[in-house]
């Protein structure tokens, strides 16, 4: 697979959660395997997800990347709650995502997960300030010693300045660092974000992810960005590609030290097989070696070696060739009609 380096720092490994952090559970905070979504709307059925599988461990920050209709915004409300799996299984820091009761729902939105959506209007009140916002969530839970917690939030999104202010006084990047305060208040194990930067331009958008980064960081929470934005890639350890309702690619990124003392931030590209096998190659694989219809395979010592079929490319060729000519003959055709 390919392998990519540069100069420029970048994000390292996933750090071990903090000691505040420990989890209850063993294992991963998001497990998703063989996960199926199908709606069904006056006898039209179209399915979402089809046989995804994810796996995110504890601590680390990981951008969902797809083109509209690929699937991630389905798997985002299958992981907050709002919606449940037709097929397969999800569990979020070892909840059971397809046997949650209505009250345990209630408690695993608001204890489990935080939450931070797109629009600002949908995370923040409009008549209440940064610090009422972020402590509303500590109201409704009933929880106890709120000052001090909502101090701590303000001071590590770096928003302690806007603490009087309500979120019509504030920069878009601000509010979104508010509303990802107010998703953390009530300690979560995971954060899931639904493009968080899509309102921000580059300088707030890159403001907001290393915030969020400092934030998993600090306080061991799991985070999932689920974006179409390709440059959320550049503020986390690992991008995973989502393609026609599964995961397609993962993207690995690492910083290397060489002998000279000099960082190098490492990138390598892998490709995900199902239990049953499949898998999709990279786009610009297929475009670059004009793979289609079916390719060879070989089973070498350590490797398996793709290669285009050349009896599929030589029948795909005539093919276009017979339909340039069909082409072509058209227009004599019609001149041939109208004498």
């Amino acid at each position: 697979m390919s392998t990519s380096a540069s100069t420029r720092r970048g994000p390292g490994p996933a750090a071990a959660p903090p000691a505040g952090a420990e989890r209850s559970h063993a294992g991963p905070d998001i497990l998703c395997e063989d996960l199926v979504r199908i709606y069904r709307t006056e006898g039209v059925e179209v399915q979402a997800l089809q046989g995804l599988t994810l796996r995110v461990d504890p601590g680390d920050v990981v951008a969902l990347v797809g083109a509209s209709g690929s699937g991630k915004s389905t798997l985002l409300n299958i992981l907050s709650g709002l919606d449940t799996p037709t097929g397969g299984r999800a569990q979020v820091a070892g909840v059971d995502l397809g046997a949650m009761s209505r009250r345990q729902r209630v408690h695993y939105q608001r204890h489990v997960v935080g939450f931070v959506w797109q629009q600002t209007s949908r995370n923040l009140m409009p008549f209440l300030t940064a610090a009422e916002n972020i402590a509303l969530p500590l109201v409704i839970s009933g929880a106890r010693q709120r000052a001090e917690r909502v101090e701590e939030l303000l001071e590590l999104l770096d928003v302690a300045d806007v603490a009087d202010r309500r979120p019509a006084e504030m920069s878009g990047g601000q509010q979104q660092r508010v509303a990802i305060a107010t998703a953390l208040v009530n300690d979560p194990s995971v954060l899931l974000a639904d493009e968080p930067t899509g309102e921000l331009d580059d300088a707030m958008s890159a403001e907001v992810l290393e915030a969020v980064r400092g934030a998993s960081e600090r306080l061991g929470v799991t985070v999932l960005i689920v974006t179409h934005d390709p440059t959320v890639s550049d503020h986390v350890r690992r991008t995973v590609q989502i393609r026609d309702g599964r995961t397609s690619t993962e993207v690995l990124r690492s910083v290397r030290v060489d002998e000279e003392g000099r960082e190098h931030l490492v990138a390598q590209e892998f490709t995900v097989i199902d239990r049953a096998g499949r898998l999709q190659l990279p786009s610009g694989y297929m475009s670059a070696l004009d793979l289609r219809d079916r390719v060879r395979l070989e089973l070498e010592e350590d490797h398996v070696g793709v290669w285009p079929d050349e009896h599929s490319r030589a029948y795909s060729a005539d093919a276009d060739a017979a339909d340039r000519q069909e082409h072509d003959r058209a227009p004599d055709a019609d001149r041939e009609e109208g004498r």
